[in-house]
């Protein structure tokens, strides 16, 4: 049996507000995720953010940690953001393979020496469009099934800005240098992706309800009925993939997002090829 710790970003406000429009914190969506992709896998759920929380398991016992997405900013600091990189360092110096996505690149990028914040760029909302492969990322084992270029959800203003040293930058698009990356710290190995391959359509359009503001005044809806109606769209293609082939169309969404197994690649990918085979070493 495989032992993932899963924590979850968020602070108590951000589960709370997480769990009234998707029914189940972030830690609950990836803890699904993981045992639907290891059936043998038991997840531990932690808050890290809390100052009251505890480790369920020992980092020594587990095999891997996931860090989910969060509303927390790194670079504002603070006791929720410290806890967090605390625990992600001494799991990667413990040796843990570690994934996280969104907020857990965050986290691992400025505890190895990296930079979090704003991206300069803007915010991407809904999908991230076109990521491809750089140099680096041609034939890593993250992301092995992906095609030349691909979709994937996205939600996040805040970005890595600057790399930590030794990092391998492993796919970007026009709007982030990094979409995916590896870090290595002491013996552990974190693999990450800004955008969110652990989210499905519903999910995608009620956090997008959440950042309507933003939204809108990014420019990318007019106005909030339109946000409202483009997060209804996703929603209804979430529930009907195959039977709504004019959605898809229209929103320009495609297999590598509407196939959950497809859509999951770089969380199976990580279980694969980092976690199986070092559980086996044990």
């Amino acid at each position: 049996m495989l032992h993932l710790l899963v924590a979850d970003g968020n602070d108590r406000a951000g589960r709370e507000t997480h769990l009234s429009v998707c029914d189940k914190t972030s830690a609950e969506t990836y803890a699904g995720i993981l045992r639907a992709l290891a059936p043998d896998a038991h997840c531990h759920l932690v808050a890290p953010a809390d100052a009251n929380a505890v480790l369920p398991r020992a980092l020594p016992e587990c095999d891997a940690l996931v860090l989910t997405g969060s509303t927390l900013h790194v670079e504002e600091g603070g006791p929720a953001v410290t806890r967090q990189c605390e625990l992600m360092r001494a799991a990667l110096e413990a040796g843990l393979p570690v994934f996280g996505s969104c907020w857990g690149v965050q986290v691992a990028a400025t505890i190895a020496g990296g930079r979090a914040g704003r991206n300069p760029k803007g915010p991407e909302f809904g999908l991230a469009r076109a990521i491809s492969r750089t140099q680096a990322g041609a034939g890593h084992p993250l992301l092995d099934g992906r095609p030349p270029a691909w979709d994937a959800p996205a939600i996040h203003d805040d970005a890595v800005i600057e790399p930590p040293p030794g990092a391998r930058i492993l796919a970007g698009n026009d709007r982030l240098d990094v979409q995916a990356i590896e870090i290595r710290l002491g013996e552990g190995v974190f693999w990450g992706t800004q955008y969110h391959p652990e989210l499905d359509l519903d999910e995608v359009a009620a956090m997008l309800r959440l950042s309507a503001q933003g939204v809108v005044e990014t420019g990318l809806c007019p106005d909030a009925p339109s946000l409202q109606a483009y997060a209804d769209s996703l929603r209804d293609l979430h529930h009907d993939p195959e039977g709504r082939p004019d959605l898809a169309w229209r929103l320009g969404v495609t297999a590598e997002v509407l196939v959950p197994e497809r859509r999951r690649r770089e969380i199976g990918n990580f279980l694969d090829r980092l976690v199986r085979p070092r559980a086996a070493r044990r």
